[in-house]
Protein backbone atom coordinates (compact mmCIF):
# COMPACT_ATOMS: atom_id res chain seq x y z
CA UNK A 1 0.00 0.00 0.00
CA UNK A 2 1.58 3.71 -1.10
CA UNK A 3 1.34 6.01 1.44
CA UNK A 4 0.15 9.56 0.18
CA UNK A 5 2.05 12.26 -0.79
CA UNK A 6 3.36 14.45 2.10
CA UNK A 7 1.83 18.15 1.30
CA UNK A 8 2.14 19.51 5.02
CA UNK A 9 4.94 21.00 7.29
CA UNK A 10 5.19 21.19 11.00
CA UNK A 11 4.29 24.65 11.71
CA UNK A 12 6.70 25.10 14.58
CA UNK A 13 9.74 22.58 13.19
CA UNK A 14 9.37 23.01 9.28
CA UNK A 15 9.79 19.26 9.21
CA UNK A 16 7.57 17.40 6.70
CA UNK A 17 4.06 16.12 8.09
CA UNK A 18 2.91 12.35 7.82
CA UNK A 19 -0.24 12.58 6.06
CA UNK A 20 -3.87 13.93 7.40
CA UNK A 21 -6.53 12.55 9.03
CA UNK A 22 -8.31 12.91 5.69
CA UNK A 23 -5.47 12.03 3.61
CA UNK A 24 -5.32 8.61 5.56
CA UNK A 25 -9.37 8.04 5.08
CA UNK A 26 -9.14 8.90 1.21
CA UNK A 27 -6.16 6.59 0.72
CA UNK A 28 -7.98 3.38 2.17
CA UNK A 29 -11.32 4.22 0.52
CA UNK A 30 -9.55 4.46 -2.57
CA UNK A 31 -9.72 1.00 -4.52
CA UNK A 32 -12.13 -1.84 -5.53
CA UNK A 33 -15.01 -1.51 -2.44
CA UNK A 34 -14.83 -4.87 -2.17
CA UNK A 35 -11.52 -5.22 -0.75
CA UNK A 36 -10.65 -6.32 2.79
CA UNK A 37 -7.62 -4.62 4.57
CA UNK A 38 -6.21 -6.61 7.79
CA UNK A 39 -6.32 -4.42 10.66
CA UNK A 40 -2.75 -5.17 11.40
CA UNK A 41 -1.58 -4.30 7.77
CA UNK A 42 -2.93 -0.64 8.41
CA UNK A 43 -1.21 -0.37 11.60
CA UNK A 44 1.70 -0.99 10.28
CA UNK A 45 1.73 0.98 7.51
CA UNK A 46 1.17 3.79 9.20
CA UNK A 47 3.06 3.22 11.94
CA UNK A 48 3.75 6.96 13.38
CA UNK A 49 -0.22 7.36 13.52
CA UNK A 50 -0.71 4.18 14.61
CA UNK A 51 -2.95 4.48 17.52
CA UNK A 52 -4.83 7.55 16.54
CA UNK A 53 -5.88 5.31 13.50
CA UNK A 54 -6.86 2.18 15.46
CA UNK A 55 -8.73 4.41 17.13
CA UNK A 56 -10.56 5.58 14.16
CA UNK A 57 -11.29 2.16 12.75
CA UNK A 58 -12.50 0.73 16.18
CA UNK A 59 -15.17 4.03 16.01
CA UNK A 60 -16.16 3.35 12.26
CA UNK A 61 -19.62 0.70 13.19
CA UNK A 62 -20.65 3.33 15.56
CA UNK A 63 -20.86 6.22 12.50
CA UNK A 64 -22.58 3.86 10.09
CA UNK A 65 -25.84 1.48 9.87
CA UNK A 66 -24.80 -1.75 11.01
CA UNK A 67 -26.29 -4.80 13.19
CA UNK A 68 -27.04 -4.48 16.89
CA UNK A 69 -24.02 -5.63 19.04
CA UNK A 70 -20.94 -3.78 17.16
CA UNK A 71 -20.82 -0.96 20.02
CA UNK A 72 -19.56 -3.68 21.91
CA UNK A 73 -16.70 -4.82 19.29
CA UNK A 74 -15.76 -1.37 18.92
CA UNK A 75 -15.68 -0.61 23.12
CA UNK A 76 -13.89 -3.68 23.79
CA UNK A 77 -11.06 -2.30 21.18
CA UNK A 78 -10.78 1.35 22.41
CA UNK A 79 -10.16 -0.25 25.74
CA UNK A 80 -7.59 -1.90 24.62
CA UNK A 81 -6.69 1.05 23.35
CA UNK A 82 -6.90 3.01 26.41
CA UNK A 83 -4.76 0.49 28.48
CA UNK A 84 -1.89 0.32 26.06
CA UNK A 85 -1.34 4.29 26.42
CA UNK A 86 -1.85 3.81 30.17
CA UNK A 87 0.84 1.62 29.93
CA UNK A 88 3.18 3.14 27.13
CA UNK A 89 3.19 0.83 24.89
CA UNK A 90 5.08 2.11 21.67
CA UNK A 91 3.18 0.27 18.73
CA UNK A 92 0.20 -1.18 19.10
CA UNK A 93 -0.46 -4.90 20.15
CA UNK A 94 -3.08 -6.71 18.79
CA UNK A 95 -4.24 -10.47 19.65
CA UNK A 96 -3.76 -12.49 16.31
CA UNK A 97 -8.21 -12.66 15.64
CA UNK A 98 -7.99 -9.46 15.75
CA UNK A 99 -5.02 -8.33 13.71
CA UNK A 100 -6.11 -10.67 11.00
CA UNK A 101 -9.83 -8.93 11.85
CA UNK A 102 -10.42 -7.93 8.05
CA UNK A 103 -11.92 -4.04 7.09
CA UNK A 104 -13.31 -3.75 3.32
CA UNK A 105 -13.09 -0.37 1.97
CA UNK A 106 -16.71 0.49 1.79
CA UNK A 107 -16.90 0.31 4.96
CA UNK A 108 -14.05 3.18 5.20
CA UNK A 109 -15.99 4.82 2.08
CA UNK A 110 -19.50 4.49 4.08
CA UNK A 111 -17.83 6.67 7.24
CA UNK A 112 -16.42 8.95 4.54
CA UNK A 113 -19.63 9.54 3.31
CA UNK A 114 -21.86 10.21 5.99
CA UNK A 115 -18.94 11.94 8.14
CA UNK A 116 -16.98 13.50 5.36
CA UNK A 117 -18.05 17.12 5.78
CA UNK A 118 -17.77 17.09 9.83
CA UNK A 119 -14.03 15.82 9.17
CA UNK A 120 -12.59 18.50 6.86
CA UNK A 121 -14.04 21.07 9.09
CA UNK A 122 -12.61 19.62 12.10
CA UNK A 123 -9.08 19.09 9.99
CA UNK A 124 -9.30 22.59 9.36
CA UNK A 125 -9.07 23.28 12.73
CA UNK A 126 -6.56 20.80 14.07
CA UNK A 127 -2.76 20.87 13.73
CA UNK A 128 0.22 20.23 15.73
CA UNK A 129 0.59 22.22 18.66
CA UNK A 130 0.85 21.61 22.84
CA UNK A 131 1.98 18.60 22.23
CA UNK A 132 3.09 18.44 25.98
CA UNK A 133 -0.15 17.32 26.45
CA UNK A 134 0.27 14.22 24.42
CA UNK A 135 4.18 13.12 25.25
CA UNK A 136 4.47 13.92 28.92
CA UNK A 137 3.94 10.57 30.83
CA UNK A 138 1.34 11.62 32.73
CA UNK A 139 -0.95 13.19 30.16
CA UNK A 140 -0.38 9.63 28.03
CA UNK A 141 -1.56 7.67 31.07
CA UNK A 142 -5.21 10.00 31.67
CA UNK A 143 -5.76 10.08 27.99
CA UNK A 144 -5.34 5.76 28.22
CA UNK A 145 -7.58 6.29 31.56
CA UNK A 146 -9.82 7.90 29.61
CA UNK A 147 -10.27 6.02 26.72
CA UNK A 148 -10.26 2.54 28.71
CA UNK A 149 -13.57 4.04 30.66
CA UNK A 150 -15.10 5.15 27.75
CA UNK A 151 -14.65 2.32 25.69
CA UNK A 152 -16.41 0.15 28.79
CA UNK A 153 -18.91 2.34 28.81
CA UNK A 154 -19.54 2.48 24.86
CA UNK A 155 -19.42 -1.60 25.04
CA UNK A 156 -22.78 -1.06 27.77
CA UNK A 157 -25.91 -2.27 25.60
CA UNK A 158 -26.99 1.23 26.23
CA UNK A 159 -30.05 3.35 23.89
CA UNK A 160 -28.52 6.36 22.15
CA UNK A 161 -25.30 6.35 23.13
CA UNK A 162 -23.39 5.57 19.93
CA UNK A 163 -23.08 8.78 18.23
CA UNK A 164 -22.39 10.77 21.11
CA UNK A 165 -19.40 8.34 22.32
CA UNK A 166 -18.42 8.25 19.18
CA UNK A 167 -17.95 12.34 18.24
CA UNK A 168 -16.27 12.55 21.53
CA UNK A 169 -13.33 9.49 20.09
CA UNK A 170 -13.15 11.28 17.30
CA UNK A 171 -11.69 14.16 19.34
CA UNK A 172 -9.61 12.05 20.73
CA UNK A 173 -8.56 9.97 17.18
CA UNK A 174 -7.96 13.43 15.31
CA UNK A 175 -6.29 14.81 18.66
CA UNK A 176 -3.47 11.37 18.35
CA UNK A 177 -3.44 11.52 14.27
CA UNK A 178 -2.43 15.44 14.11
CA UNK A 179 -0.46 15.81 17.43
CA UNK A 180 -2.76 18.52 18.64
CA UNK A 181 -2.75 19.09 22.54
CA UNK A 182 -4.99 21.43 22.20
CA UNK A 183 -7.85 19.34 20.96
CA UNK A 184 -6.55 16.65 23.14
CA UNK A 185 -7.54 18.97 26.11
CA UNK A 186 -11.35 19.49 24.79
CA UNK A 187 -11.18 15.58 24.58
CA UNK A 188 -11.00 15.17 28.20
CA UNK A 189 -13.00 18.14 28.97
CA UNK A 190 -15.55 16.40 26.66
CA UNK A 191 -14.92 12.78 28.11
CA UNK A 192 -15.16 14.06 31.94
CA UNK A 193 -18.18 15.19 31.25
CA UNK A 194 -19.77 11.81 29.64
CA UNK A 195 -18.47 9.78 32.40
CA UNK A 196 -20.23 12.35 34.91
CA UNK A 197 -23.29 12.15 33.57
CA UNK A 198 -23.52 8.27 32.92
CA UNK A 199 -22.06 8.12 36.19
CA UNK A 200 -25.31 10.46 37.15
CA UNK A 201 -27.75 7.83 35.34
CA UNK A 202 -25.80 4.63 37.00
CA UNK A 203 -28.96 3.09 38.82
CA UNK A 204 -31.18 3.61 35.42
CA UNK A 205 -28.00 2.33 33.65
CA UNK A 206 -27.32 -0.99 35.84
CA UNK A 207 -31.12 -1.78 35.51
CA UNK A 208 -31.43 -1.07 31.72
CA UNK A 209 -28.22 -3.63 31.62
CA UNK A 210 -30.29 -6.02 33.82
CA UNK A 211 -33.12 -5.97 31.66
CA UNK A 212 -30.86 -6.41 28.22
CA UNK A 213 -29.26 -9.57 29.54
CA UNK A 214 -32.82 -11.06 31.01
Amino acid sequence: MKLPKLVRWHPETGAPLPPSTNQMIEHLAEGDPNEALSLGELLDEFRERSFGLFLLLALLPTFIPIPMGQGAFSGGLIALIGLQLLFRVEHPWLPGFIARYRIHRHTIASFRKYMGKWLARLERLTRPRSEVWLEHPLAHAFTGLLLTILGVLLALPLPLTNYPFGLVLLAYSFALIERDGRLMLIGWILGLIEISLLAGFSGQIIAMVMDFFK
